[in-house]
């Protein structure tokens, strides 16, 4: 009998910068303070528990705020990962789903942007979890981003800076992982701007279809 897949239902973590052509964009920065260099290791993040959302989900636009989806992979761990090697990195991986890392735009990487990330349904996950070895060629998935039935951001995952097998060593270097948490693996350049009464749907072949409401914030 087939085990049976993880609920994803762990730790979120986001890795900002994980696309070529966002890093490319950000470089010429990178080079003045604080930075001074490029990064040269992951740059982590972590969607809270409050962030969680679905398929069909509402998210709130704050008001007078930009409200900007993410679409993304999402990877979820199926065995405790610590210290793990790039040649068996893959194998503490369960599936794959489709993630949609909404967020405030950032103007900085240097420090973690929480009130721009951590924003109550600012995560939504797709209730498909498909199995690691129902995918063949992970490092070359298409993503694409629709706002009422208009594509607005088509990427794919052979742009990743980083692949997964050396995402998951570097980062359990320091950090384990265990089963059920989900490693989001980078949103690309060009995220848009939605508002309230945009269906937002984030497609990634071979893995699913995530859409979700953007309404108004209703405050007291």
């Amino acid at each position: 009998m087939t085990p049976a897949l993880p609920t994803p239902s762990g730790t979120l973590f986001g890795v900002a910068l994980n696309y070529r052509g966002l890093l490319d964009s950000r470089l010429a920065e990178f080079g003045d303070k604080p930075y001074l260099k490029p990064p040269q290791r992951p740059v982590l993040f972590i969607k809270t528990p409050n962030t969680r959302n679905g398929h069909e989900g509402s998210v709130t636009a704050p008001a007078g705020e930009r409200l900007q989806p993410g679409p993304a992979l999402g990877v979820v761990i199926g065995r405790r990962a610590s210290r793990v090697q790039p040649a068996d990195a893959l194998d503490h991986i369960a599936g794959y789903l489709v993630v949609n890392e909404f967020s405030l735009p950032e103007d900085s990487y240097y420090r973690p942007a929480v009130k721009a990330k951590c924003r109550d349904g600012f995560c939504a996950l797709g209730d498909q979890l498909v199995p690691r070895d129902a995918v063949a060629a992970v490092e070359d998935l298409t993503l694409r981003l629709l706002v009422n039935g208009e594509v607005r951001q088509e990427n794919t995952t052979a742009n990743w800076v980083r692949g997964l097998p050396q995402l998951l060593a570097e980062i359990t270097e320091f950090m384990t992982l265990d089963v059920g948490d989900v490693l989001i693996t980078g949103t690309p350049e060009g995220r848009v701007d939605v508002v309230p009464g945009d269906r937002v749907e984030v497609v990634i072949d071979g893995i699913g279809r995530l859409a979700n409401t953007v309404v108004a914030e209703v405050r007291p």
